[in-house]
């Protein structure tokens, strides 16, 4: 029998979770954090960074089709997205199902973590990562928004925040500054899409990241998910100045996943796209404050 460690996580001071992994797969330092690859038994091949879980093979859809499909969906026809981190290929995996999807750029700050992916982590990229339509740019994500898109007049339909958390050198990438950075590289029915935490476990972080995208766009939608990986109910934003997903009924979220072909859905249907918008009482005053 293959010994197994229980490997945990905090959610915050007072509380966490922990899956059984059996075999670690890789493990090691880069210059910009620690990883590891754990074979799991629950949710097969999982990938942590800096002791935060960050993807795993059997539940990785949970998390990308509804990070993208809500506002990939919303948009009459994405055809340009830019994804800032996300080097696990997920995000890029499901934005490349669109059809009118004809350029994806993906900014990744460690190239390890994309070298990973194509070694451990094929079923969830399902080779996205070498998409003709796809550019990998192992650089940071910061100085690409500010300077090489930006000098380049690049524009984009979809711009993707796929991220560690807000600590450390990622911080400054959930700033009211960068948003309007993103913004800036948008065409005008474009949107921005992110996770901003657990509003259970992290409320004044879900408050603060849906208060500072406001600031910079019209139309803010929160929306929440359980993602097992993540051990709670988790928050992310569509955030835009024109795109706002709650104005797509089920009927027509199920109509456009038809006419574009979007295949191999787990999670993302019509009835979803409305379910994960509707608020409890408690966020909704967690949203008020």
């Amino acid at each position: 029998m293959n010994e197994q460690h229980r490997i945990d996580e905090a959610l915050n001071d007072a509380a966490g979770f922990f899956f059984d992994c059996g075999t670690l797969l890789e493990a090691g330092h880069t210059p910009y954090q620690y990883y590891e690859v754990w074979d799991s038994p629950l949710l097969g091949k999982l990938f942590r960074l800096d002791g935060y879980f960050m993807t795993s093979e059997r539940d990785e859809f949970f998390y990308h089709e509804n990070l993208i499909h809500v506002p990939a969906v919303s948009h009459p026809a994405p055809s340009s997205a830019l994804i800032i981190g996300g080097g696990d290929g997920g995000s890029a995996e499901e934005l490349l199902k669109h059809p009118t999807m004809t350029r994806l750029a993906l900014v990744e700050i460690d190239g390890k973590v994309i070298d990973i992916s194509r070694r451990y982590l094929s079923s969830i990229h399902r080779g996205a990562l070498d998409d003709p339509r796809l550019t990998l740019h192992v650089c940071d994500g910061l100085d690409y928004v500010r300077n090489t898109a930006r000098a380049a007049g690049e524009r984009f339909d979809l711009i993707v925040l796929d991220l560690t958390d807000p600590v450390g050198p990622a911080a400054e990438l959930y700033s009211p500054t960068f948003f309007a950075d993103c913004k800036a590289l948008l065409n005008d029915n474009g949107a921005l899409c992110l996770h901003v935490g657990s509003p259970f476990y992290q409320p004044q972080r879900v408050r603060r990241q849906i208060t500072e995208l406001s600031r910079v766009f019209a139309h803010v939608c929160p929306y929440f998910v359980h993602i097992p990986l993540y051990g709670t109910l988790w928050g992310m934003a569509c955030a835009s100045d024109r795109l706002v997903p709650a104005k797509l009924d089920s009927i027509e979220v199920d109509r456009r996943i038809a006419a574009r072909g979007l295949a191999h859905l787990q999670y993302y249907n019509g009835s979803t796209h409305q379910a994960v918008q509707a608020l409890p009482n408690y966020v909704r005053h967690l949203l008020a404050r």
